[in-house]
């Protein structure tokens, strides 16, 4: 089903928000910091699972070091991601009332903790960590990572969370903001 181009989106509880009450508050120059972060610990999930079944095929002690500095990087992108998204949650009153939007942040909270686990569990002996529970931990975490995507792209495209509306997009072709036109 297609998102309505309305100026007015239904939030699940059935009261009307303006399209105003999603607009990011943890942006820069109108870009949303939170979708500029999430593709990073994405590709660290893909990097650490692509890691470990190259490993697994060829066993070669490299892809096992990589599996680990891809844990890490994911991780602790994914805290710089996770921080912006709480920033948006708290301070955007129409994403509090979306379940989609508290459905994204517990699945990818959850993605987060099971990066942390991945990362430590490969920091002693990055070889003996792949196989089999970095494997597990690496398909575990692309299956969060679909969930997670899934319910972020609901927030994007049926509520329309961070997007500007037409109108807007509009007023800022012609050169209009802010500025008020009366005298």
């Amino acid at each position: 089903m297609r998102a309505d181009r309305t100026n007015v989106v239904t939030t699940t509880l059935g009261k009307p928000d303006s399209l105003s009450d999603l607009d990011s508050r943890v942006a820069l120059f109108g870009h949303p910091i939170h979708a500029m972060l999430v593709a990073f610990p994405i590709a660290g999930a893909f990097w650490v699972a692509g890691s470990d079944a190259a490993y697994w095929w060829t066993l070669d002690p490299f892809f096992a070091r990589s599996g680990l500095w891809g844990a890490g990087a994911a991780f602790l992108m994914g805290c710089a991601a996770a921080l912006s998204g709480f920033g948006e949650m708290m301070l955007v009153p129409g994403a509090r009332h979306r379940a989609a939007a508290w459905s994204h942040g517990v699945i990818a909270m959850t993605l987060l903790g099971v990066l942390a686990l991945s990362w430590a569990h490969r920091m002693d002996d990055p070889v003996a960590a792949v196989l089999p529970w970095g494997l597990l931990l690496s398909g575990v975490q692309l299956v969060l990572v679909g969930f997670a995507g899934w319910h972020g792209g609901k927030l994007v495209f049926e509520h329309r969370f961070g997007v500007a509306s037409p109108e807007e997009e509009a007023e800022q072709r012609a050169g209009g903001g802010d500025v008020s036109s009366e005298p």
